[in-house]
């Protein structure tokens, strides 16, 4: 570094420039940096909670894949048994994405008091389901055990118990029609915990039960469920897992992963990205626009510094230097800025859940946060890089700037 760069540097940053780190166009550039960023981070949080938010309550009630029998069955009542005696149950080693797998069946009852009754669709599971996110919606009371001799113990939506009327310890008689369609079959079941996972569809009709319930009532064998619950590592390669998972079934079996038979709602839910994407594009246009803004008119304010600058010797490309450096702490001001306040509204939102969301529109009681530091360091290090670059063709005007011309100009 030369001295005639050296003795700039100081100029800038200890007068000239200091002088004028509060004026009005410098505030407006680091304004509109650290808002550019606070939209930006709060885009990302809010598309990726809600995405994975309603991605775990599809899979709560499916699983990221279904493995079921290869038939023209369309509705959600198992028919056709599948024996449990697969190579790949309970561990599906041919398939490392594959994290768990379960047996479950399916049959529509309806729940019946002294004064309503109701149409559900009783699930059955058994020791090997997977309860872990399904404790997280628990509201009241505990999960089933099925893991000792077959009981009566089951666990109802709040919606369902409200509808109904059921609290804890009570009875919830269930009606199923028998195979002829001509009579039914009763059993008394006992709420022992009531769950709320928001997503109403599902609330209005899954009722939780032992699966030894739902074989005995089809006249099943012990080893038949009617279909297996495939969950996965990675759910952004959930269809690629699915095609390997098919490859690996006896040709009697079908998969189905949840972004195929929800197809609707992913297709709704991936336009989130696009939203993302719109909202990160237009904030750092923004931002870019207001720091060529800024950087012009500290050029222009510092025209005589800069013609007497080359009069000492110093390249434009030196010169040009100085404002890039001086613009970039601008900028880094705006990201830890626009950061603190961005981090600070995701927190209180994750932690205290101040905005409500309508159920029947986006399947939340409340908006979703989510966001990792490698998005948060993504984000920042795009912006800075982008607003850089882009500042790069406004500082070219520092080789207009005559040295004779600007020392004369006061």
């Amino acid at each position: 570094m030369n001295f005639e760069y050296f003795i700039a540097q100081r100029l800038i940053k200890e007068k000239a420039f200091a002088k004028n780190i509060s004026s009005p166009i410098v505030k407006i550039a680091i304004i509109a940096i650290a808002l550019g960023i606070v939209m930006m981070l709060i885009a990302i949080a809010t598309g990726v909670g809600l995405q994975r938010k309603i991605r775990e309550k599809i899979a709560l009630f499916n699983g990221h894949i279904e493995i079921s029998n290869f038939d023209n069955n369309s509705s959600q009542v198992s028919i056709k048994p599948i024996t449990t005696n697969q190579t790949f149950y309970p561990n599906f080693s041919e398939v490392p994405e594959v994290t768990h797998i379960q047996g479950i069946a399916t049959k529509a009852g309806i729940v019946r008091t002294e004064t309503d009754f109701e149409g559900v669709l009783v699930k059955g599971v058994g020791a090997d389901y997977k309860w872990d996110v399904f404790e997280t919606y628990l509201e009241q009371g505990r999960l089933p055990n099925y893991r000792g001799k077959i009981n009566e113990e089951v666990i109802i939506s709040s919606y369902l118990a409200n509808r109904l009327g059921y609290k804890l310890g009570d009875k919830a008689v269930t009606y199923f029609l028998k195979n002829d369609k001509a009579r039914t079959n009763l059993r008394s079941f006992v709420v022992v915990g009531i769950y709320n996972s928001g997503y109403e569809e599902f609330d209005k009709a899954f009722v939780i039960a032992d699966i030894r319930h739902i074989q005995r009532l089809n006249k099943w064998e012990k080893d038949e469920v009617g279909a297996f619950e495939v969950f996965v590592t990675d759910f952004d390669e959930v269809n690629q897992t699915n095609a390997a998972v098919y490859k690996s079934i006896p040709s009697n079996l079908d998969s189905t992963s949840i972004s195929q038979k929800y197809g609707n709602i992913f297709q709704w839910l991936d336009m989130f990205d696009f939203n993302i994407a719109g909202i990160i594009g237009i904030m750092i246009l923004v931002a870019g626009i207001n720091m060529i803004t800024a950087i012009l008119v500290l050029i222009l304010e510092r025209t005589q510094l800069i013609g007497m600058l080359k009069a000492m010797g110093s390249s434009n490309v030196s010169i040009r230097k100085i404002f890039m450096y001086n613009a970039t702490y601008i900028i880094l001001k705006g990201l830890m800025l626009g950061n603190f306040i961005g981090l600070t509204l995701i927190g209180i939102q994750y932690f205290f859940k101040i905005i409500t969301l309508n159920p029947t529109d986006y399947y939340v009681k409340y908006a979703p946060v989510y966001i990792t530091i490698q998005q948060i360091f993504a984000l920042n290090i795009g912006t800075l890089l982008l607003c850089v670059l882009v500042l790069w063709i406004p500082s070219y005007v520092i080789t207009k700037i005559a040295p004779i011309k600007a020392i004369k100009f006061q």
